[in-house]
């Protein structure tokens, strides 16, 4: 069945955080039309990892940065992304140093 032709406006759309310890990979139905900080809220991700802090944690959508106001399509995997605890140059140079 085409989607909308039952006349439910919504897509699908998941929502996923990890940590190295847990995971969570959400899956629902919203409003087309939704942006991508709106699946996070909507999700209840934000009340299972209590530690997520959207003003310093980036999203995305399959691996690549995005808008939190993004406007979704059906699908997509929207990602939240944790704070990085060295930064990516600073390791690379650790790692010319030792061979």
């Amino acid at each position: 069945m085409a989607e909308g032709s039952n006349g439910d406006d919504r897509i699908r759309v998941e929502v996923a955080y990890a940590r190295p310890d847990r995971q969570a990979l959400l899956a629902l139905r919203v409003p087309r039309g939704t942006t991508a900080i709106e699946a996070v809220q909507a999700s209840g991700v934000l009340e299972r990892f209590p530690e997520i802090d959207l003003d310093r944690q980036g999203i995305g959508v399959f691996s690549q940065p995005v808008s939190p106001q993004r406007v979704l399509a059906d699908g997509d995997r929207v990602e939240i992304y944790r704070p990085l605890k060295v930064d990516p140059k600073e390791m690379r140079r650790q790692r010319a140093r030792t061979g």
